[in-house]
C-alpha cells in the first residue's frame, strides 16, 4: 500500500512536467511514503542477537543512567570534547528558511514546513536550525518578548522526532550572502543607533553599518539603560524559560551569534549597496568612537600616543588586492611593530567580545543539556597570500607567521562551545586564480586548531550547492585524517530547489554516506541492503511519467 501525502507546500516540486507553471508562493507537491513487506533478513533474528538484545534489556532496567535510549543518543551527540575519528558517525542537521518565523512572529506557511519535516526526517536527517531573530523577538520593546512562533515550530519538530539548533541571531538579516529576506535590528534599537550613530561598526570613510551592535559599546549601558551584553543575556535568559521542558532533548544546541551573519567577526565585507565584491581584502571597522577610545587607551598604555589616533593608513580599500596596498602587499607593514600592535589589539577586542558573550550564554544555559556552539567564518579568499589581509580586516590575526585560529579555538574551548565553521564544501581547484584562495587549507588549519585546543569541531557550507562534488568534499573533511573531525554537519538551506529529484537524491545520498563514518559512496536507487532508507522514482501507470521523491 502506498500513501499519498498531497501539500500545497511552497518547499516541495517534484513534478516535471512543461506545463506546470511554478507558482511564486506555493504549488503542489507530492511525497510518497510506501510500505513494504520486510525481507526475511529484517524479521529473523539469530540466537546471537536475541542474547545481545536480553542483554541490553537487563542492562537498561539496572543501569540508571540506560532507561532512556534517547537520552543515551543524544549525550553521544552532547558529550563532552570527543575527538571524531574516521569512522564517527556525523549527524546532520538543515538550515530551514531566513523567514521561517514572519514579521507578526508567526510560523510561516506551517502547511509546507510541517510536509518538509516528515521528507527531512525520513531522509535520515538529525534535525533543523533555525534563527531567532532578535530584530522579530524583541521588536514591541525593551523586554517584551515574543516566542510564539518559534513554539509552534519546536512542537512540529517535536513531533516529528527531529532535533533543533537555535542560533540566537543578534544582528540583521539582509546585504550578505544567500540573504532572502529583510529582517533589521527592533526599532527600539534602530531609534538608540539613530540618536547615537557610534552604535555600529564604522570604516575609515565614515560609513556606517547597521548589522550588529560596535563590540566597543559591549559594557556600556547605551541600550535604553542596558549594556548589549545584558540585551542579548535578557534575551538568551527569556528564551530559556519559555523552553525549558524542550532544552536537551528537543533543542540540543544553541548557537550564539556574535557578529554580522551570526559569525565572530568584523563586517570587513558588506554586500549591501554594491560596498563590497567578491574578492576584495575589505577594511578594517574600529571607526567609531568606542573603538577608537579604546585603540588610543591601548597606544597610551604602551606609550605610543602617536599609534592610537587612527587605524593604518594605507590598507586599501573594499575591493582592492593585497598588492594594491602599503600596508597588505607582499613586504608591506603588515609585519611592522605598528601592524603588531594595532593587529593585536583589533583581534583581541573580537576575541574579548566573543569571550563575554559566551560566558553569558554559558551561565543562561549550564545543566540544562544544550550544546553551545559559535561561529566563525570561512575566509578563503587571499589565503595564499602572506599578509591573508582579508582575514586580518575581518578580526582574525592570522598571517604567514602567525596562527589565528588557535586563540578563537582555545577561548571556545574554555567555555565548553563547539566551534562551528563553513566552507567546509569548497575545493581549492573550484576557485577563481585571482583570489588567491584556498579553502581546503583553510579548514585543514581550523581542523588542526581545534585538535590543539580540545575543541569539537561542526561545519556548514558557505554557499548553496546542490551536486556530488560538494557533499563528498564534506564527506572528505568530515574525517579527522588532518586535525578534528567534525561532530555535527548543518547543510544550507532548505529551499524548494533542495527537494528536486536529483537534488534530493543527493541529499540523501550524503546523510547515508557520513552516517555511516564517510564509508558509503554511491546510494542505489534500488536499495537492497537492508537499511530503511530508499530514494527512487515511482513511475505512474499513466501516460505522463510524473517524477516523485520515495522515501520508505
Amino acid at each position: 500500500m502506498t500513501l499519498t501525502l498531497r501539500s500545497s507546500a511552497s518547499f516541495i516540486n517534484l513534478k516535471d512536467t512543461k506545463s506546470l507553471k511554478t507558482l511564486d508562493l506555493e504549488f503542489s507537491g507530492t511525497i510518497c511514503f510506501a510500505q513494504t513487506k520486510p525481507s526475511c533478513r529484517l524479521r529473523v533474528k539469530s540466537s546471537m542477537q536475541e542474547a545481545q538484545l536480553s542483554r541490553e534489556k537487563t542492562l537498561t532496567t539496572t543501569e540508571g543512567w540506560r532507561t532512556d535510549p534517547k537520552r543515551e543518543t543524544l549525550h553521544a551527540l552532547l558529550g563532552g570534547h570527543v575527538q571524531a575519528g574516521n569512522d564517527s558517525k556525523v549527524p546532520v542537521f538543515v538550515m530551514l528558511p531566513l523567514d521561517t518565523v514572519t514579521h507578526g512572529g508567526n510560523l510561516n506557511k506551517p502547511r509546507a514546513m510541517n510536509a518538509s519535516l516528515m521528507a527531512l526526517r525520513s531522509a535520515g536527517v538529525e534535525g533543523v536550525m533555525v534563527d531567532a531573530w532578535w530584530g522579530l523577538v524583541e521588536k514591541d520593546g525593551p523586554l517584551k518578548y515574543n516566542w510564539e512562533g518559534y513554539a509552534e515550530l519546536v512542537q512540529m519538530v517535536q513531533k516529528h522526532g527531529l532535533k533543533l539548533q537555535v542560533v540566537m541571531s543578534f544582528h540583521q538579516c539582509g546585504g550578505n550572502v544567500g540573504d532572502s529576506c529583510s529582517i533589521p535590528l527592533p526599532p527600539w534599537v534602530l531609534e538608540e543607533i539613530s540618536k547615537n550613530p557610534d552604535l555600529v561598526y564604522t570604516d575609515r570613510s565614515g560609513r556606517r553599518n547597521p548589522e550588529y551592535i560596535s563590540l566597543g559599546c559591549d559594557s556600556l549601558p547605551v541600550l535604553k539603560g542596558r549594556t548589549p551584553i545584558q540585551v542579548y543575556s535578557d534575551l538568551m535568559r527569556s528564551f530559556r524559560d519559555r523552553f525549558v521542558d524542550y532544552l536537551g532533548d528537543v533543542i540540543v544546541e544553541i548557537q550564539v551569534g556574535m557578529g554580522p551573519c551570526g559569525e565572530l567577526r568584523y563586517p570587513s565585507y558588506p554586500e549591501s549597496n554594491g560596498t563590497w565584491r567578491y574578492p576584495g581584502i575589505g577594511e578594517f571597522q574600529s571607526y567609531d568612537k568606542y573603538m577608537r577610545a579604546s585603540l588610543q587607551a591601548a597606544a597610551e598604555s604602551i606609550g605610543r600616543t602617536d599609534w592610537g589616533t587612527s587605524g593604518p593608513h594605507d590598507s586599501g580599500q573594499y575591493n582592492q588586492y593585497p598588492e594594491d596596498t602599503g600596508f597588505f602587499r607582499r613586504d608591506g607593514a603588515w609585519n611592522s611593530e605598528y601592524a603588531q600592535f594595532f593587529l593585536e589589539w583589533y583581534s583581541g577586542k573580537l576575541l574579548q567580545h566573543g569571550d563575554r558573550l559566551l560566558a553569558a550564554a554559558k551561565g543562561v544555559f549550564q545543566r540544562t543539556g544544550a550544546k553551545l556552539s559559535g561561529k566563525v567564518a570561512g575566509i578563503h579568499w587571499h589565503y595564499r597570500s602572506r599578509s591573508h589581509a582579508a582575514e586580518l580586516t575581518a578580526g582574525y590575526y592570522n598571517t604567514r607567521h602567525r596562527d589565528g585560529y588557535l586563540p578563537i579555538a582555545q577561548m571556545m574551548s574554555k567555555h565548553g562551545v563547539v566551534l562551528n565553521f563553513t566552507c567546509m564544501e569548497m575545493k581549492d581547484g573550484e576557485q577563481p586564480e585571482h583570489a588567491n584562495s584556498s579553502p581546503e587549507g583553510l579548514v585543514r588549519q581550523v581542523k588542526m586548531a581545534t585538535r590543539s585546543a580540545r575543541t569539537e569541531l561542526a561545519g556548514e557550507n558557505a554557499l548553496e550547492r546542490y551536486d556530488e562534488s560538494a557533499y563528498g568534499q564534506v564527506v572528505a573533511t568530515s574525517r579527522s585524517d588532518s586535525g578534528n573531525g567534525l561532530c555535527a554537519f548543518t547543510y544550507l538551506r532548505m529551499n524548494k530547489k533542495l527537494f528536486e529529484q536529483d537534488n534530493w537524491r543527493h541529499l540523501v545520498q550524503f546523510v547515508k554516506s557520513v552516517s555511516e563514518g564517510g564509508r558509503s559512496t554511491k546510494l542505489s536507487e534500488w536499495d537492497s541492503s537492508g537499511t530503511n532508507l530508499y530514494v527512487g522514482f515511482i513511475k505512474q501507470k499513466t501516460t505522463k511519467n510524473i517524477k516523485e521523491v520515495a522515501l520508505v
